[in-house]
């Protein structure tokens, strides 16, 4: 039986590509930093996200591994919290690097969590694999750019010369589990909350979880797919527009809006960041398309329609 590790799999994301890839047969083996185990649809073993260990053995033979490892970014950007961002997707990733580098018979991919956060905030273009990266003076924080940069920079480093290396450049995934955004979303429209967010203009870049397994999928199969990739859906739209999508949806005619200032008080209460809302991310997935991948859920509409659904039943 193929097996594929997934590093970190205990998140939103992790458990959807647990199940997916276990639905698909293969034998998932999640690296978690909780006792070793089993639970649903795979195997956990212990690992710290540091260091070597037992767990390395896990990679010899595998098809693939998967890396989502690193703390949330959903709090406050204070020194600790930046700190442990930035050591828990770096040390990750560089013990990864070091274990496949170990192996006799290497994982064939390695699939390493990246954040179509890294371009440059925009109200222009979108932006494929070729866009502008850059810091964001319009949010006030290029923290998240520092963090994807170095996050790639150790997955470009690594010597592994029979593994296929690719930086997936993930917008925000759409899903009804625990910790995505979209349930989220709805209650805020429900509530009468559902207006534009700040100037309503920044552009929002998503994909559909069925839709991000599916590009995952496929790029396993096609070894052209090397360095950045955005998983993104083809149509990015303004906060504005998605709020008013989700909005007609819900059957709900109307959604107070929040100001700058009142996100602010908000993000402070909640100890997260206005970034998360703010930055305007308009990402396209260029390479994706060039390599014949059709999206499911091309539309915001269509993808909400879609979640909607899945809760009602």
């Amino acid at each position: 039986m193929k097996r594929i590790v997934i590093a970190g799999g205990s998140g939103f994301l992790g458990r959807i590509l647990i199940a997916h890839f276990g639905g698909q047969g293969f034998a998932v083996v999640n690296l978690s930093r909780s006792e070793a185990g089993s639970r649903a649809g795979c195997r956990e073993v212990e690992w710290d996200g540091k260091s070597l260990g037992l767990w390395s053995h896990e990679l010899e033979g595998a098809e693939a591994v998967i890396n989502l490892a690193g703390r949330s970014v959903d709090c406050r950007y204070h020194e600790r919290n930046r700190r442990q961002i930035l050591d828990s997707r770096v040390e990750s990733t560089r013990v990864l690097g070091q274990a496949i580098a170990r192996c006799t018979s290497p994982p064939r991919v390695w699939l390493n969590s990246s954040t179509a956060t890294i371009y440059k905030h925009t109200f222009g273009p979108a932006w494929n694999e070729d866009g502008e990266i850059g810091g964001t003076p319009e949010v006030n924080d290029p923290f998240s750019i520092e963090v994807a940069h170095a996050w790639e920079k150790e997955l470009n480093i690594a010597v592994t010369p029979h593994t296929r290396k690719v930086a997936l450049r993930a917008a925000m995934v759409l899903g009804q589990g625990a910790n995505s955004v979209f349930p989220v979303l709805c209650r805020l429209v429900r509530c009468g909350l559902g207006g534009r967010m700040g100037s309503g203009q920044q552009f929002v870049s998503w994909i559909h979880q069925a839709d991000f397994c599916r590009a995952l999928d496929f790029i396993l199969v096609h070894d052209e797919l090397a360095g950045p990739v955005n998983l993104a859906a083809p149509m990015p739209l303004s906060n504005q527009e998605m709020m008013s999508t989700l909005r007609q949806l819900c059957h709900v005619p109307l959604g107070l809006p929040a100001t700058r200032w009142m996100l602010e008080l908000g993000a402070f209460f909640l100890r997260t960041e206005t970034e998360l809302i703010l930055k305007s991310r308009r990402v396209v997935p260029g390479r994706l398309l060039s390599s014949g991948f059709e999206f499911r859920f091309p539309t915001f509409r269509a993808a909400s329609i879609d979640l909607l659904a899945a809760s009602e039943s």
